[in-house]
């Protein structure tokens, strides 16, 4: 009896060494067969390259602006000056529909990063170009519907519910900045 024994404990030993083998076989063949179709879901490297883009602020004087495109939107970048930092900072930020101080809104103040996209309807606010109508609050205005920023970017008068979206930002050095 002891030799029918051993001979059992040995075929158990065969088949779940067999089980186990088929087992790891067919699992690497099903991720080799998955493993394109969850892969092709990743974004390919034109949208990866416009994560984050590196801009030049250094020819911006004070005052002046200017917009540049990232991941397909309009980002304002806005050298600002004393008495529009000054401004902005005197705003009662109770009295706002989207409470939130400048100091909030930036890094070093002098620099305003904003996405200039109108948070009522997507539009892109005036207010960029000299010549521009800036609205009552010498910021940006939306003519679609007559939403009012200020020099912060914040919603001062009109429909929109929101401010102006900071995106993510770093300054790399005095004259370049990280958006992204």
């Amino acid at each position: 009896m002891t030799a029918t024994m051993d001979e059992h404990q040995e075929g158990s030993t065969r088949r779940n060494f067999l089980y186990i083998g088929t087992g790891a076989f067919a699992s690497v063949g099903v991720a080799s067969v998955i493993w394109p179709f969850v892969d092709q879901m990743n974004p390919d490297a034109s949208q990866k390259a416009l994560a984050s883009i590196e801009v030049d602020i250094s020819p911006v004087a004070v005052g002046q602006s200017i917009t540049v495109l990232w991941r397909g939107k309009p980002v304002f970048i806005r050298h600002r000056g004393a008495s529009e930092i000054e401004e902005a900072g005197k705003v009662d930020v109770a009295s706002l529909k989207d409470p939130q101080k400048d100091s909030e809104r930036t890094t070093k103040p002098e620099w305003l990063v904003m996405i200039g996209i109108c948070t009522h309807l997507g539009c892109v606010p005036n207010g960029q170009k000299s010549g521009d109508v800036k609205g009552d609050y010498n910021g940006w205005f939306c003519p679609c519907h007559g939403s009012h920023y200020d020099t912060s970017g914040r919603i001062r008068k009109g429909p929109a519910p929101l401010n102006l979206k900071v995106p993510e930002y770093t300054f790399l050095s005095d004259t370049k900045v990280k958006i992204g």
